[in-house]
């Protein structure tokens, strides 16, 4: 690689599957990226898409020296090909949300005594008081739900506290399991990390804060005071908050890089590491979902809803509200649907013979609010709403079960089910759009566009961005360096533009729309129909 002369800015994303790095210049540019495979390229650590599912189908955790060892990798890499690491300004980094990191005592001792002729991850193979971390895939903490619950008043009671209702996977639920089956493990903890923070901390050589944004996704943290909150601690384990630390603003400064990054591979001392986050919070950043009304449809394997917003409006049955990653005033919104592509996908097959373009002429066939039908598909157990009987459930203009529809009725009403839900649960948390952005696989399908700006009622644009996680760490990298060069917090919007390079695909038809918006009530009252019967 040639020497670049201009400063650049570090994003890393430790993602699930697989740890990457993303290069930006002052401009925006990417300028190069860098890929380490856990499964691939790491295959001591015997994972299947980068964890470890455990006998009782319920637990999954991911081998947190696996994470190590991959940063040993990717800069070795990055080395071979002369990356110029002395010319990286900043660097964040972005984690998978909700995975949970336990560091034993003398900890701290270890990473400021590293050798740098030797690789970080067999110096540090006894750091850890646990070597299992459990991750967001994970679902084994029911009953500690339950008792976070009932210690903090109810479901609503966390929600409006920490964001969301108290969920499985959710970081203080992991640790009171922990306490509870483990307490010699908990007792050997001296700090409890994020994978973000974690991450962050082998940086600078020290344990780093959890910031404001991914520490919303352990319901744990106060997301209007900005600060843990005691009873939620307290319920979970004790001595907790020593533990984790005090929670920072995401666009802060935790410290330069280490002397073993320096010495290794050629980093300036003056490289400032700015807080890291987590995974969707850097995807809003990546997205540059800046403004109240900012919103982004992600139609994939599952679908997910998420933006930005001035009133939150937490709820104590779906869905979640951190706080933004990039406005420390601001929040963030988030939704996610299991039944997503898969479930267009099988209808799909079913009714147009495997092509996207039938799919599209039954559509067309059929008008706006397929004359009062409604079609609710879940063909797996849904997140949002909670519905946890599998089937396609139908309904006539009258809201009476019907057992089928016509072939064209089922294309539309699979996608204006899933649009109307979205709109739905999303507005319950306070998401209203002004502009809507799409993407993933699904983005480029006329037919989704068309529905999702009649449905939303506004226009939809399309953006085809690739590992916005790892982008937004480095949009924050940049962002969080020129507030800490002005010793002062500068509104995100002053030094990024409003949003990437977008085209409007789709624009609302006032008619349709306000078919949708009667629609809207009857899909609220029968999906609570399905949700009391799951």
């Amino acid at each position: 690689m040639k020497t670049q002369k201009t400063p650049l800015y570090l994003g890393l994303d430790a993602s699930t599957q697989s740890l990457k790095a993303l290069i930006i210049d002052a401009a925006l540019n990417v300028q190069s990226e860098f890929v380490v495979n856990f499964d691939r390229d790491l295959p001591q650590f015997a994972t299947q898409g980068g964890v470890h599912r455990h006998d009782d189908k319920l637990t999954v955790t991911a081998p947190p020296l696996m994470w190590v060892a991959a940063l040993d990798r990717l800069f070795d890499g990055m080395r071979a090909e002369e990356f110029p690491f002395q010319h990286i300004t900043a660097l964040s980094g972005s984690g998978q949300q909700h995975g949970s990191v336990y560091l034993a005592h003398g900890t701290e001792g270890k990473l400021r005594d590293l050798s740098a002729t030797e690789p970080l991850h067999t110096q540090l193979e006894t750091i850890f008081a646990l070597d299992a971390s459990p991750v967001w895939m994970d679902s084994s903490t029911t009953a500690q739900c339950r008792a976070l619950e009932t210690a903090l008043g109810g479901a609503q009671a966390v929600a409006d506290l920490t964001g969301s209702r108290a969920y499985e996977r959710f970081t203080g639920n992991q640790i009171a399991k922990l306490h509870q089956t483990q307490p010699e493990r908990y007792a050997q903890s001296e700090r409890i990390a994020l994978v973000s923070s974690f991450m962050a901390g082998l940086l600078t050589g020290t344990p780093a804060p959890i910031d404001f944004s991914d520490g919303s996704g352990m319901n744990l943290l106060d997301i209007r005071q900005r600060e843990w909150v005691a009873t939620a601690l307290t319920a979970c384990a004790p001595d907790l908050a020593s533990r984790l630390g005090t929670p920072v603003p995401s666009h802060s400064c935790v410290g330069t890089m280490a002397p073993w990054f320096v010495q290794r591979y050629g980093f300036s001392k003056s490289c400032r590491v700015i807080a890291f986050s987590g995974d969707n919070p850097n995807s809003l950043a990546g997205l540059r979902l800046q403004e109240a009304g900012d919103i982004a449809v992600s139609l994939g394997t599952s679908d997910t809803v998420f933006g930005s917003l001035r009133d939150p409006r937490p709820s104590g049955q779906e869905g979640h509200v951190f706080v933004n990653p990039i406005d420390p005033e601001g929040y963030m919104a988030m939704i996610c649907f299991k039944n997503g592509s898969l479930t267009r996908e099988r209808v799909r097959d079913r009714h147009a013979g495997g092509s996207w373009t039938d799919f599209g002429d039954a559509f067309a066939r059929t008008p706006p609010g397929n004359h009062g039908r409604i079609g609710m598909f879940f063909l797996e157990p849904e997140i949002t709403p909670p519905v946890l009987n599998t089937g396609v459930f139908r309904f006539d203009e009258r809201d009476r079960p019907v057992a089928e529809f016509d072939r064209d009725g089922d294309v539309r009403a699979v996608v204006e089910s899933q649009f109307l839900s979205m709109r739905l649960h999303g507005e319950r948390l306070g998401l209203q759009p002004r502009r809507l952005l799409a993407t993933g696989g699904a983005s480029q399908d006329p037919v989704m566009l068309r529905g999702l700006a009649d449905v939303f009622g506004v226009p939809v644009a399309v953006i085809d961005q690739r590992d916005s996680a790892a982008l937004g760490a480095a949009y924050r990298a940049l962002h969080g360096y020129r507030c800490y060069a002005a010793d002062r917090f500068i509104p995100f919007a002053d030094i990024l533009p409003s949003s990437p390079a977008t085209h409007v695909a789709a624009e609302p038809d006032p008619e349709a729309h306000r078919i949708y918006n009667t629609m809207l009530k009857r899909v609220a009252r029968l999906e609570s129909q399905l949700c009391i019967k799951g």
